[in-house]
């Protein structure tokens, strides 16, 4: 389980007295645990690594978009230590499907639901997340889907 991972990979990086890596794994912990307290009061619990992967693409794509504003503005170092938190972070996400991949498992979708036109997109975008959500950015999955579809 990730959460298991997560906590082994914390104790390594005491023992190691890695501070950059510990303190990026701190953060995950901390997003976690917030995650946790807000489905507390959720009627349907999801699974808990599906749950955890959630929340590490999101702090993957705010880390990216973080070093990109970093770089325009000229903050080099801060840009360095934000990667620094994003390579920690991509450690314990699944493999991602390159885009030949993505492109592929796109045109299934498309052939199953028999989708035609942009109008289809919300059903193969549904399907894709479904099967795949853990293995793709959707917001680069949704740019391949409405190239596939127009």
């Amino acid at each position: 389980m990730l959460r298991d991972d997560l906590k082994a990979a914390q104790i390594s990086a005491m023992k190691a007295k890695d501070k950059d890596r510990l303190a990026a794994v701190r953060l995950i912990l901390a997003k976690v645990k917030d995650r946790d307290i807000e489905l507390r009061t959720a009627s349907q619990l999801p699974d808990d690594d599906t749950m955890i992967v959630e929340v590490l693409q999101k702090m993957g794509k705010q880390r990216r978009e973080s070093i990109q504003m970093f770089r325009d503005g000229g903050r080099e170092e801060l840009a360095a230590a934000e990667e620094g938190e994003l390579a920690v972070i991509e450690e314990f996400l699944p493999a991602q499907m390159s885009e030949a991949e993505t492109t592929a498992a796109i045109e299934a979708i498309k052939a199953e639901v028999g989708a035609t036109g942009v109008k289809d997109m919300g059903k193969v975008m549904a399907e894709l997340k479904a099967r795949h959500g853990s293995q793709l950015d959707m917001s680069k999955a949704s740019g391949l889907v409405k190239a596939s579809l127009s």
